[in-house]
């Protein structure tokens, strides 16, 4: 039985930045034991050096070493159970799909689709001995629609949304939920950080470009990182929703899809010409 005295407990990947920082920063303030791991050992330090050492773990991890990731599952866990697995670590190549080296797309396959199976099989005999618990992933926007530029992404992402819908009818025998959520455009490190192998030169300002091109209104305005921890907080209390969406609206790409997904192609080459067109 679950001592009620006892905090809950959250396994965070991709933690040392972005959405998986801003998770880590808001389970901690609400009492959560919190396991912080990334690659990015300045960003865990960071992290450790804001929140301290009560109720905060770190290791720098490679989510693509299942060795590494069972470890650290193994150590922060013990005997006890978890309360909620949120694969979260991701990154980014974008590009006309044949100007993206093969080694680069692989990368993206590794880390945002495969280390989120390793993350599942691992997290899964400590989710079992928790009653309640959750194994939460992120997926994204480009999950609802596959999007130009970035298709083996758009691509990892929609297996993370098939694998949570399945998982999330196998599971129930063993009373572990699983959901997911589906970000649209978030103000992270992403927007820097992802390199495009299309663009012969990249101006200093590309990502100020981003930014203020967003719109202010609709589905795909520019939304912080801290939206996405809320998402994650309001999926752990939600008893069955399965897909969060951030913001709520990009929901609707996914119904239109469901009805015409012709329609919703002729809406991205018209909405995003400069991603469509050479």
């Amino acid at each position: 039985m679950t001592d009620p005295t006892t905090p809950k407990s959250i396994f965070v990947t991709g933690a040392g930045s972005g959405m998986g920082r801003a998770g880590a920063q808001l389970f901690h303030s609400r009492g959560w034991r919190v396991a912080a791991v990334d690659r990015n050992e300045a960003g865990l330090s960071a992290l450790d050096a804001e929140l301290g050492s009560d109720r905060l773990w770190t290791r720098q991890v490679d989510v693509t070493d299942k060795a590494q990731l069972d470890g650290a599952l193994a150590d922060f866990c013990g005997a006890r159970g978890l309360d909620m697995m949120w694969n979260n670590a991701g990154v980014g190549e974008s590009g006309w799909f044949e100007d993206v080296p093969y080694e680069a797309a692989m990368r993206v396959v590794d880390v945002n689709f495969k280390a989120v199976l390793t993350g599942a099989y691992a997290a899964l005999p400590y989710l079992k001995r928790t009653p309640g618990s959750l194994m939460f992933s992120t997926s994204s926007s480009s999950a609802t629609y596959g999007m130009p530029q970035i298709a083996v992404y758009s691509a990892t992402k929609h297996a993370v949304k098939g694998l949570t819908e399945a998982l999330s009818v196998e599971w129930q025998r063993h009373g572990v939920r699983v959901a997911d959520v589906l970000p649209g455009l978030i103000d992270t490190a992403i927007l820097r950080e992802t390199p495009n192998h299309s663009a012969a030169a990249r101006s200093a300002d590309a990502t100020d470009d981003v930014t203020a091109s967003a719109p202010k209104r609709g589905p795909f305005r520019l939304m912080p990182a801290a939206s996405v921890a809320e998402a994650a907080w309001a999926a752990y209390q939600h008893p069955t929703r399965l897909h969060w969406y951030v913001p709520n609206s990009i929901r609707w790409i996914d119904r239109l899809k469901a009805i015409s997904p012709e329609f919703v192609r002729g809406q991205i080459r018209k909405a995003l010409p400069r991603l469509t067109d050479r």
